[in-house]
C-alpha cells in the first residue's frame, strides 16, 4: 500500500487562502457567494440584467365605443 494521503489535510486548507475572484466585466474583486458563482458584481449585474417593467405601469384607460346592445 503505499504512503500517500488520501485527502488533503486540514490544517493545510485552513492556512490557504481564497482564490480571488474578479467581476468579468469591471474586474473588481468578488466577495458574495452568489456573485462568486455567477463571475458579477451585483452593480454590474444589473447592467447587464435589468428589472422587468412592472406591468401596472403600462394600463392606461383607452376610450371605447359602448358594445352594441348595451345602453349607457
Amino acid at each position: 500500500m503505499s504512503e500517500e494521503p488520501l485527502a488533503i489535510a486540514v490544517d493545510s486548507a485552513e492556512g490557504a487562502s481564497r482564490r480571488t475572484v474578479r467581476c468579468r466585466l469591471c474586474g473588481r474583486p468578488l466577495t458574495g457567494a452568489g456573485s462568486r458563482r455567477t463571475g458579477l458584481g451585483p452593480t454590474c449585474d444589473a447592467k447587464l440584467h435589468p428589472p422587468a417593467p412592472d406591468i401596472r405601469t403600462r394600463r392606461h384607460e383607452v376610450e371605447q365605443d359602448p358594445l352594441p346592445g348595451l345602453d349607457r
